[in-house]
């Protein structure tokens, strides 16, 4: 077992590479070896057993008995993935040289609310790019319209300078993060400290101190300062959001919610809260598993997603008019906000 340490908020945080076990040779690389490390690695590591009410001792003795010396790796690949999916975690990966398991039903069963042929109608072709960002302004330009798809697209300080200058002259914004995958979660805090007023306390993070299901350090405050040093925006702002919005996308969502300038539109997010860290098999595969819970400011879970403060879904008829119901949404919200200013 090796272990490296890593700086996130401030915390130190342990990250395990696992060979499988205490002892380099105390397995092989048969099917049977490595199912047993990859149920020890996660039995030891995953923080969500007690959350999401998981008994994975039950799930050891179902998949084992599909596990045999004989099978090919092929068929070996799909009995762990499967296995891995009882965890209802789309941060959770084994990860092979042929293949790469995930799990999705954590959005596959709700509406998309976003259908990108009809947001581009809103951003049109003339839109700005700052990095990540595509922007553009609505409604005679009452209102900025940023899309952003994901947190692993850059963006700097400048480019959100550049942004925030291009809309000095609008009295409300829409971020629209549907569709947003997650990423960094160093662009999720450069960008919604942007719409702060002062320091405030926007979550907390543990980690594991023990092998047990409920051994976790007790939880770690994150604070979040405002950029004083560049531009900043404190006129009502909407965020949009879907399923879809995940892991760092569901970060940013919640942090958002603090703002007191900031209303939440759409549908729920699609959750993602745990911290992922990597371990290594016996052969050589890799499992990506959520091994640090991070809480809201209240230090509620939202691994299962955010309730936006409107709910608000695409309708057939908007759809076919081309219209899309949440921008429409956020343009009749933010209207009624700054009616006369």
């Amino acid at each position: 077992m090796k272990i490296r340490y890593y700086i996130l908020y401030g915390l130190l945080l342990p990250v395990i590479l696992f060979s499988g076990c205490e002892k380099a040779d105390e397995y092989v690389s048969s099917p049977t070896a490595n199912f047993e490390a990859l149920w020890k690695i996660v039995d030891e590591n995953y923080c969500f057993f007690e959350y999401k009410d998981i008994d994975w001792d039950e799930v050891h003795e179902r998949y084992r008995v599909q596990i045999s010396d004989t099978m090919s790796r092929y068929t070996m690949f799909d009995v762990l993935a499967s296995m891995l999916n009882e965890l209802k975690d789309g941060h959770t990966n084994l990860i092979s040289s042929f293949d790469m398991s995930r799990y999705w039903a954590w959005y596959e069963d709700y509406a998309p609310n976003f259908y990108k042929d009809v947001q581009s109608r809103y951003l049109g072709t003339n839109y700005k790019i700052a990095g990540g960002l595509k922007y553009t302004r609505l409604a005679d330009d009452e209102f900025g319209y940023v899309y952003y798809g994901s947190f692993s697209s850059g963006v700097g300080e400048a480019n959100l300078d550049e942004m925030f200058l291009y809309f000095k002259d609008c009295k409300g914004l829409i971020f629209d993060v549907r569709d947003n995958g997650g990423g960094s979660l160093t662009y999720a805090d450069r960008i919604a400290a942007r719409f702060m007023e002062e320091r405030m306390l926007t979550g907390y993070i543990q980690h594991k101190t023990g092998k047990g299901h409920a051994d976790f350090s007790d939880p770690y405050p994150i604070y979040l300062s405002p950029t004083m040093d560049h531009v900043r925006w404190l006129r009502p702002t909407v965020v949009l959001t879907n399923r879809h919005c995940f892991s760092s996308a569901n970060d940013f969502v919640q942090k958002m919610m603090l703002m007191p300038y900031v209303t939440v539109i759409g549908d729920r997010t699609g959750g993602g809260s745990g911290l992922p860290f990597t371990s290594e098999l016996p052969n050589g595969w890799s499992v990506r598993f959520s091994a640090s819970p991070m809480l809201d400011a209240s230090k509620q879970n939202t691994e299962f997603g955010i309730n936006p403060d409107i709910n608000v879904q695409m309708t057939s008829g908007d759809i076919q008019r081309g219209k899309d119901t949440l921008i429409e949404s956020a343009i009749s919200f933010l209207k009624e906000q700054t009616n006369g200013k």
